[in-house]
Formats: structure tokens, sequence, C-alpha cells
């Protein structure tokens, strides 16, 4: 995490907070999440060099970044953000070229044109168990994601589907469409 500096990916006005550990604002309603809760849920992940994974809900672009550093240059990293302005700011901040930022295509979760994923982050609150993500998870891939209030950590194998819960979070909501 070190190495992917926190107030590259920060808005002016919250740049001097970078180093608490706590969400800060981006703008749009959205959040750079909270430096313990990303190490705990890269924990949960269980990245590995060469990884192809699915950042879904990248905001600021931090995390993806971070997804990066941890995958090496020979990842495939795919982050998705709904928000046109987070897309572009994060595009600009992001320097390693195996970090890919898409549009999110309203009504779609996730990128099921590029899967399948060894590992999905989700980075915003479901309501449940976000079914279109699992969907693009590789044979034993893990995703983490919150829903419920809780983080969850899912394992695919086949048609089988290992659901651990590891605690309370809280997240900006997971939305695939504007209203």
């Amino acid at each position: 995490m070190r190495a992917q500096d926190r107030r590259r990916f920060l808005p002016p006005e919250v740049v001097g907070d970078h180093i608490l550990d706590a969400p800060l604002p981006i703008g749009h309603g959205q959040t750079n999440s909270q430096p313990s809760t990303v190490a705990a849920m890269l924990a949960l992940l269980e990245p590995f060099p060469g990884m192809r994974v699915l950042d879904v809900g990248s905001g600021s672009g931090w995390t993806s970044a971070i997804l990066g550093e941890l995958g090496g240059p020979d990842s495939e990293v795919h982050a998705v953000e709904l928000v046109p302005e987070l897309v572009e700011r994060s595009r600009e901040a992001i320097d390693q070229p195996w970090v890919h930022v898409h549009h999110a295509e309203p009504g779609v979760l996730g990128l099921p044109g590029h899967a399948p994923f060894d590992r999905i982050l989700v980075s915003a609150m479901a309501d449940d168990l976000p079914h279109d993500l699992v969907g693009q998870l590789a044979e034993n891939g893990v995703m983490v994601a919150p829903w419920a209030d809780r983080m969850h950590r899912v394992r695919r194998s086949g048609a089988d589907l290992e659901i651990s819960s590891h605690g309370g979070y809280r997240f900006v909501p997971l939305i695939h469409t504007r209203f």
C-alpha cells in the first residue's frame, strides 16, 4: 500500500488528510476507502503475481493501483467505475500499463466481456450476494464483497460457492445504473 501513495488519488481539498485511517470524500457521493479496510479486504482476497482481477466500484483508483502493485506487470487489472469524472481522474493517477480503468456500462455489473477473473474486489455495499459477479469468477476464483452490512469472501469451485463472513463494514451503495 505504501508503494501507491494515497495522496495521488485524492482531490486537493482532502489530500492533507491522506494519513488518516478513515474514508475520505472524492466527490460525487463516493469515498476513498479507509486504509485498514482496504488492507483487510486485500488479505481476504489473497492476490498473487500474474492474476486477472476485477475491481468493482474503483472510485479514485487507489485500490486498483494497489492491486496492480501486488499482481505486478504480468497481471491484468480491470477497474470499473460508473462516475465518468472519477474514471478520468483515476486514469490520470494510475501509472501502471497493466491496470485498465473502464467506465461502467449502466445496467451491467462488472465486466462480463472480460471475464473470467481470478479475483474480484467490490468496494461498494450490495443488498445481497452479487450473482452477476459470481458468474465472472474463474474456477477457484475469489471475490471479496460487502453486502448486508457484512464483508464476505466467496470462493467458486464449479457450481459450488464457499462463502464466509468477516465482520461489519459500511460502504457507499453498489449501483450499476443511474436513476
